[in-house]
């Protein structure tokens, strides 16, 4: 065990992670089921994994087409890059428009991603996250929450959604 193992406490484990992505796509669905179609825009990286993962839920339980959005900036200095969507040419104007994120913690990532999908006259935009920690800096909700987590600003929260392994720590 290495010690950044031994500092790190395990929050979700993955069939934890598989049921709340299961129960988010389930909400996505209760509050969107009269929509044919609706965009699910991951922050790259782990915000369009979760994104892919909420995809495939809902086309399992549900007649809903998700067309899924990368979305990349700079979280550090979102100011000093453009936001950039993938495939950047995806009609957005009247959708309903899901970003999702791993983790929520101040809101300004999600913030600063706005403004590129406000500009294309979407439906309604909504919030999805796997942990919302509740640091809030800018006025982002989450519509949808996985797991709530009180945390001290010093902590981190990793979210870890590979093959191989998929959890949550608390760092």
């Amino acid at each position: 065990m290495t010690a950044q193992q031994k500092q790190q406490s395990l929050i979700l484990d993955r069939t934890q992670i598989e049921q709340k992505v299961k129960r988010i796509a389930y909400e996505i669905y209760e509050r969107n089921f009269e929509e044919q179609e609706l965009v699910l825009a991951g922050i790259y990286p782990n915000g369009y994994t979760l994104a892919e993962r909420l995809a495939e839920q809902l086309r399992q339980i549900s007649p809903i087409q998700p067309q899924l959005v990368k979305v990349s900036l700079n979280k550090d200095y979102p100011l000093e890059e453009p936001v950039q969507l993938s495939p950047e040419n995806l009609p957005l104007e009247g959708k309903t428009v899901v970003l999702v994120d791993d983790v929520l913690n101040t809101g300004k990532t999600l913030a600063y991603t706005l403004d590129i999908f406000l500009s294309h006259s979407p439906k309604k935009v909504e919030v999805a996250t796997l942990i919302d920690r509740h640091h809030p800096l800018y006025p982002i909700a989450a519509t949808y929450t996985g797991y709530s987590l009180a945390t001290t600003l010093r902590e981190r929260v990793q979210v870890v959604l590979q093959p191989d392994e998929v959890a949550a720590y608390l760092l």
